[in-house]
């Protein structure tokens, strides 16, 4: 998979978008930077279209939702695991 300039600065965007969505959906304050958040929304994208791929559900006509979706939840996980990871290494 060859990244343009374009496509990486789509990715960051969507990243920040998936990120503060997954943010949105999670119960409670979390204290996440925004950098991490950015960082995990890309990787919970990256993770929602392997995963939409896999499923079959990747190429539909419109507006991808059940890949937002997959990819809002996995970008969740991704913070819960890592607000788990820092918080017990900060006690």
């Amino acid at each position: 998979m060859e990244l343009s300039v374009g496509g990486i600065i789509g990715l960051i965007i969507f990243g920040a978008v998936i990120g503060i969505l997954a943010r949105v959906v999670m119960p409670g304050k979390q204290s996440v930077s925004v950098l991490v958040t950015v960082i995990l929304g890309i990787l919970g994208a990256v993770v929602g279209y392997w995963v939409a791929a896999k499923l079959g559900v990747a190429d539909t006509a419109g507006i991808d939702w059940w890949r937002w979706i997959i990819s809002i939840a996995a970008a969740v996980v991704l913070t819960v695991g890592y607000e788990a990871i820092t918080s017990r290494s900060s006690s």
